[in-house]
This record gives C-alpha cells, sequence and structure tokens, in this order.
C-alpha cells in the first residue's frame, strides 16, 4: 500500500510518500516538496494576502499532480498554523479544494504536539523512558512530555520562527533592541508553563523535531541529510550561544551561505535559535538529541493504526479529478487521525 501526507505549512507543501507493509517502518519512498512561503504573505490584519492564497493552491495542485504520477493509493493532508491561524483560512481551503479537488483538514496546535511525540515514542521505544519533546515549527513552538504512547502533557505556544519573525526582528539584520525583546517575549510566555513542566518530574530524554532544529544541528555540526535518518544528530546550547550573536550580525541572504541554512528559512533562523536557546536553557537542558521522525510521520502512524483495524476501508488511487479526490478524502475526514 502506497500511502502519503501532504503538510502545508509556512514555507512549503511538503508531500511525504510511503510505501507501507506490514511490521516495517514508515520510512519515505518519494518527497515532494512545493514553496509556500506563506509567512511573506501575511498582512497585519491576519489575513493571507491574494498572493499567498495562490501560491498556496498552486502548491498543493502541483503536490496533488506528484501524487497521481506516485501511484499514492491514500492521502492525508493537513494545514499547519500558517493556514489554520489565518483571518481568511476558509478562503484559502476554499481555494485549495477548487484548484487541486482535495480539502485539507485542521489540526489543533494540541494535536500536532501530540502526533509529533507520538512518533518520537516509536522511533525511540519503550527504552527511552520519559521522553521531553521540543518541536519549533513556523506558528507555533510545541513541548511535548510522557512517558507512554499518549503524553502526560502537550502545550502548543505560539513562539514559532517566523511568527516571532514577523513581530519582532522586521529589521535585517535585527537591532540589538529587537533581539533583547524578542528573548524576553520567549522567557516570558514560556513562564506561564515551566512550573507544570517542572511538576511533571525530570525526563530521561530530551529530543528535538522540526526542520528549524535540524538545520540548526546541521549548522553546529552535526552529519547532513545525506547520511540519512539512522546517524545520531545532537545539537548543544553552548553551540548556539556561539552562533547565535554570528547570525544576528549577518543579513538573511548571507546566512543562506551557511551551512545547513536554506534560503528560504534563512530569515527566521535567527529567531528560531533565539527561541530554542531560552526555551532549552529554562528547561535546564545542555543538549538535545535530534529526532528524525515528526508531525508527518506521527500522521502516517496513525493512519496506518486507523487503516490496519478497519480493513474494510476502500482504498481507491488518487485520481486528479476533483470529484473522486474529494469523495475519497471524505472517507478519511470521517474517521479523522486521533490525536
Amino acid at each position: 500500500m502506497r500511502l502519503a501526507v501532504l503538510d502545508i505549512g509556512s514555507n512549503s507543501a511538503q508531500l511525504q510518500v510511503v510505501d507501507v507493509s506490514a511490521g516495517a517502518p514508515p520510512l519515505p519512498a518519494h518527497a515532494v516538496k512545493e514553496p509556500t512561503l506563506l509567512a511573506e504573505e501575511l498582512l497585519p490584519d491576519g489575513t493571507l494576502s491574494e498572493t499567498g492564497v495562490e501560491r498556496v493552491a498552486a502548491a498543493v495542485g502541483r503536490s496533488v499532480d506528484a501524487a497521481v504520477r506516485l501511484g499514492v493509493d491514500h492521502p492525508y493532508p493537513f494545514v499547519t498554523a500558517a493556514v489554520r491561524d489565518a483571518v481568511n483560512r476558509e478562503e484559502v481551503i476554499d481555494r485549495i479544494q477548487a484548484d487541486s479537488g482535495i480539502r485539507p483538514q485542521f489540526l489543533s496546535g494540541e494535536e500536532e504536539a501530540r502526533l509529533t511525540y507520538f512518533a518520537a515514542r516509536r522511533w525511540y521505544g519503550w527504552s527511552a523512558g520519559r521522553l521531553l519533546l521540543v518541536d519549533i515549527g513556523g506558528g507555533s513552538m510545541e513541548l511535548v512530555l510522557g512517558r507512554d504512547e499518549e503524553p502526560e502533557l502537550a502545550i502548543s505556544l505560539p513562539l514559532g520562527a517566523g511568527r516571532l519573525t514577523r513581530e519582532f526582528l522586521t529589521a535585517d539584520p535585527p537591532t540589538r533592541t529587537q533581539l533583547k525583546d524578542l528573548r524576553r517575549h520567549v522567557r516570558d510566555t514560556l513562564s506561564e508553563v515551566l512550573d507544570r513542566l517542572r511538576w511533571e518530574g525530570p525526563p530521561r530524554r530530551v529530543v528535538a523535531t522540526s526542520k528549524t532544529f535540524k538545520q540548526l544541528a546541521r549548522l553546529t555540526g552535526a552529519a547532513p541529510q545525506r547520511k540519512g535518518p539512522f546517524v545520531p544528530r545532537e545539537l548543544a546550547v553552548a553551540d548556539l550561544r556561539k552562533w547565535i550573536p554570528r547570525l544576528a550580525r549577518l543579513p538573511a541572504a548571507e546566512r543562506a551561505g551557511l551551512q545547513g541554512i536554506s534560503r528560504p528559512r534563512a530569515r527566521q533562523v535567527v529567531a528560531g535559535a533565539l527561541g530554542a536557546e531560552v526555551t532549552l536553557a529554562a528547561l535546564d537542558v545542555p543538549s538535545v538529541e535530534i529526532c528524525p521522525w515528526a508531525l508527518r510521520e506521527g500522521i502516517l502512524l496513525r493512519h496506518l493504526e486507523r487503516v490496519a483495524n478497519t480493513p474494510e476501508l476502500p482504498l481507491q488511487p488518487l485520481t486528479r479529478h476533483p470529484d473522486a479526490t474529494v469523495r475519497q478524502l471524505r472517507t478519511a475526514e470521517e474517521q479523522p487521525v486521533p490525536s
């Protein structure tokens, strides 16, 4: 069976295609990335501009075309904070459906946190013990703590790298005052949940997911992605503190030339690095392991569970015809992926 997750985020629409079989891990067979760059199109009143709406709809359409070519049996499309929090999100979703034939599902911040934790728990297994997970996306930061497959605590905070860049780091490169205000804001926002995290008890293992952490780890010397998912990777707070002043001095165009920093994320990497450093320091965590599985894998794993438990669920090949695609996806929407 060939399944796929389409993650429609602030920087790109990412299609991850997986060939699944009993007992095998959901390792990607194909990956397609189409730029959305929605952070650039968010207007002061919280709506996505017409250019942004057109761009994301076109990116999803190309992703669906790729899914058809690749013979996907069952897709699961979803949007994260960039679209979910937009004032005109229904208009965005309607345009996506009109142009591509699919209607993505919304995931709340807590659902994203739980599904990401579920993927990390599966990656490390029961021997990991109590697991603390930190994820920094474009619009939100997730903090999740637990010992079992269902976490004891799942928190989503408005501390995504793209959001913080728009709200605080308006200059390129940012000013010292902007950096100071951003650091204070992250610290103040975290103070609302730190006592609860500490009350739950210390974790045995601390892991980080998301492109933000992966790029920061690569910047500070971790192995490149081409080495594969089974190579251990780590990000140390001490290394972050060395790099943040340098990142902050450079304009985005020059940051994009650094090891591991992609051009679409070069503008927001300073906010991501500051958010990561303040958070890990507040949690008394000197370093984190980089987990290769995150939200998309969590959705796939939950989806596989549902299919396994519902053998009568019809799986018809994805087509580009809008009516056929929508009918197929309604079956998935009637049984949404559990959080």
